[in-house]
């Protein structure tokens, strides 16, 4: 098959292997100018291989990859870029220590005779913030960006190596409705300009929104190309997971107990942060955390758990008040933390699948003069792959070869290894598929079932009222009410979530 010169870009009959996996299957992958294309399918259907494959990252090894009718192949990401392919990444790629605009222009520093050109570099961030409207200070450390600036840091990045092909990978899993007007005004900007962009989302709405045509794959291969005003939801589900999918929630069989956790008047050392936060938590009860960004929803979450020094207030699990004064003293009275950013702060991504299992618990493998017990350690770690559905080769191959659901499985099995009481979630299904996220739901309302507490921080409305009990709404760091989810409506949230702004 020929390329066209309909087409900016065309991937035809790409395949790809990694031991014990067909991660690709002759998929093919037409995008043309002026327009968005959805790529769709459930982690593991092989989106971000493909991706990987075009932008240099993996070598596929067969098929042809065309831009602008000219055949090529990237032996690197860096020749990607300069070939006009740039791509925003699902786990950001930012240099926490280094300021924005360094970020920017990682590798392409502009320069004044043999030095960097500090204020040129300034300059020219500037110039591209203004244009995409983005308010962010160029020479402020990453690090100390929320998730949703760093996510659009990386989008500016990528804009700014003036490509025609920008791959995006879940750009709007941390950003606010807001903001997702805010990239979609960019990206219509783009579209205008004759750039194709590739739009990996799992989210419906984004999709039906913004995308000209959706292509769908399944377990590593091509399964559908239509224009998107031909698809509605249900049917790119059906397409996506092979059946169709009545229920986008399990149905809630845990019943909550006795009040087994009571925070009193919390307040966070650093701030701006929490401040006199007061709620209970029952045995077998999911409590999620609503708020909008910026809320400090997550500094509750790491507050209690130890990762931030508390100024006043006090904890009480089961009647005794205990202290969670550092992260291993929290695990140590039952506490676990599945965090927001899996590449940040949850993953060891070169790892292994068994070894990211067993981290967090492995005093339980000790054996004398500091060795482990292996044997142990691999029976448990398959149990749990066995037991949470991962799908990997073996527990041996690296956890950033696992799609972003299956290494949130291997996460919550490291801390369900631990035995603990109170699982605290941070945005638990960030990033997941439609099909994955009904699996995380069910584990989550299983323990719960089985007793285990849970509270879970969570952007997504529908998701709130789908699978907790009750809702705590924080607003700029305090709580603003607590709802019965039963009774509760999107309306009451979001006012309740602008309170104290």
């Amino acid at each position: 098959m020929a390329a066209t010169s309909t087409y900016l870009l065309e991937m035809i009959g790409i395949s790809k292997e990694f031991p014990g996996v067909r991660a690709l299957d002759n998929v093919t992958l037409r995008v043309r100018p002026g327009t968005v294309h959805a790529l769709m399918g459930e982690n593991g259907a092989g989106k971000s291989t493909l991706m990987k494959c075009l932008f240099g990252i993996y070598q596929p090894d067969a098929g042809e990859i065309y831009l602008e009718g000219r055949k090529v192949r990237f032996a690197s990401a860096r020749q990607a870029l300069d070939n006009g392919v740039s791509m925003v990444h699902q786990e950001l790629n930012l240099v926490r220590q280094r300021s924005v605009m360094e970020n920017i222009w990682l590798g392409r520093f502009p320069r004044k005779g043999p030095f960097v050109d500090h204020r040129r570099m300034y300059e020219e961030t500037r110039r591209i913030f203004q244009d995409l409207e983005i308010d962010i200070d160029p020479r402020a450390l990453v690090g100390h960006l929320s998730v949703s600036q760093q996510q659009m840091v990386e989008i500016a990045r990528a804009v700014s190596w003036g490509a025609r092909v920008i791959v995006m990978d879940e750009p709007t899993s941390s950003l606010t409705e807001r903001e997702v007007e805010h990239l979609f005004r960019i990206i219509r900007v783009l579209r205008e300009k004759g750039c194709a962009i590739i739009y990996i989302s799992h989210k419906m709405n984004e999709i039906l929104t913004i995308a000209d045509e959706i292509t769908i794959m399944r377990d590593g291969r091509w399964i559908a190309t239509r224009p998107a005003d031909e698809l509605t939801p249900d049917e790119i589900i059906r397409l996506m997971v092979g059946r169709d999918l009545t229920h986008r929630f399990p149905p809630k069989e845990n019943q909550p107990g006795e009040v087994i956790l009571r925070v009193e008047n919390l307040t966070a050392a650093q701030q701006p942060s929490i401040q006199d936060v007061s709620f209970e938590l029952r045995r077998g009860e999911i409590l999620g955390v609503a708020g909008l960004v910026g809320s400090k929803r997550t500094d509750l979450l790491e507050t209690l758990f130890g990762l931030r020094r508390r100024a006043s207030g006090r904890i009480w699990l089961h009647g005794r008040e205990v202290e969670n004064r550092s992260p291993a003293e929290a695990m140590a009275n039952g506490f676990a933390l599945v965090t927001e950013d899996r590449r940040a702060t949850g993953i060891f991504p070169m790892l292994s699948v068994e070894f990211n299992t067993l981290v967090a618990n492995l005093r339980r493998y000790a054996r004398p003069l500091g060795l482990l017990d292996e044997k142990k350690g691999a029976e448990e770690t398959e149990e749990m792959l066995q037991s949470l559905r991962v799908k990997a080769a073996s527990r041996r191959v690296p956890i950033a070869t696992l799609s972003g659901g299956n290494q949130q499985k291997v996460i919550l099995g490291r801390w369900l290894l631990t035995q603990p009481e109170i699982l605290l979630l941070d945005e638990p299904t960030r990033g997941i598929d439609v099909g994955a996220k009904y699996e995380i739901y069910q584990l989550i309302i299983d323990l719960a079932r089985q007793g285990k507490a849970i509270l879970m921080v969570s952007s997504e409305m529908p998701e709130l009222l789908g699978v907790t009990d009750r809702i705590l709404v924080m607003s700029n760091g305090r709580v603003a009410g607590i709802l019965d989810t039963r009774e509760a409506t999107q309306e009451e949230i979001l006012r309740l979530a602008a309170m104290y702004l």
